[in-house]
């Protein structure tokens, strides 16, 4: 069974999403720890209540991004994982700790990549007048939000939707795609290439999984 570790700043919703397909029986991996920057950080109970090791390193401890990233990896080492999970760390990590988990760090992003990389994603699409939006699943490279797509859920952009409205929606479809992708890599059929995202054997049900829920 894969480790993962699972890095987070807040509250984590889409790592009790990754929890919740493992009590169910839809996720085979071991959650060795979940890690945040922040002491506050309100993912770091609920990890703790489903009995799965907590870290906290504060990131304003550190002289800066290298030393902090330096400390990250060596906590993230300790507990060997076969992938790092980004749900919600709002913290761009440094080239060097990227390269060092080449293939084996993703990210989950508000938007469909590669539209609205960075921040307000769901503002800025309402801003521009799109009619679709969704989020991304992707691994992580240097060049922040930009790196080979796993996996996209799309939702359509109403004439009545709001920041909140539109929000709510593309985050039901994040809570899906995530844990999805995350047991592609963990039944080996999922993996980085010459920068490609390889997934061997679709299927049917990964089809059907991947289609958006609209209503």
């Amino acid at each position: 069974m894969k480790n993962i570790v699972i890095l987070i700043s807040g509250r984590g919703s889409n790592m009790e999403a990754l929890i919740a397909a493992r009590d169910a029986g839809d996720l085979p991996v071991n959650i060795a720890a979940v890690i945040s920057n922040r002491p506050d950080a309100k993912g770091l109970e609920t990890a703790a209540r489903a009995g799965i090791a907590t870290r906290c390193l504060d990131h304003k401890a550190y002289a800066g991004r290298v030393a902090f990233d330096a400390a990250l990896a060596e906590c993230i080492d300790g507990f060997a994982p076969d992938l790092v999970v980004l749900a919600g760390f709002m913290r761009i990590l440094s080239e060097g700790f990227v390269r060092r988990y080449d293939g084996r760090l993703v990210n989950i992003h508000p938007s469909l990549l590669p539209s609205f990389p960075g921040l307000h994603t769901h503002q800025r699409a309402l801003d521009e007048g799109v009619r679709i939006h969704g989020c991304t699943v992707h691994f992580v490279t240097p060049a922040l939000d930009h790196g080979p797509v796993i996996v996209q859920a799309a939702v359509p952009v109403l004439d009545d939707d709001t920041e909140d409205s539109l929000t709510a929606r593309v985050l039901a479809q994040e809570h899906r795609v995530y844990p999805l992708a995350v047991r592609w890599f963990a039944e080996g059929r999922l993996r980085l290439e010459d920068g490609r995202v390889r997934l061997d054997a679709p299927t049917l049900a990964d089809a059907v999984l991947v289609a958006p829920r609209l209503a």
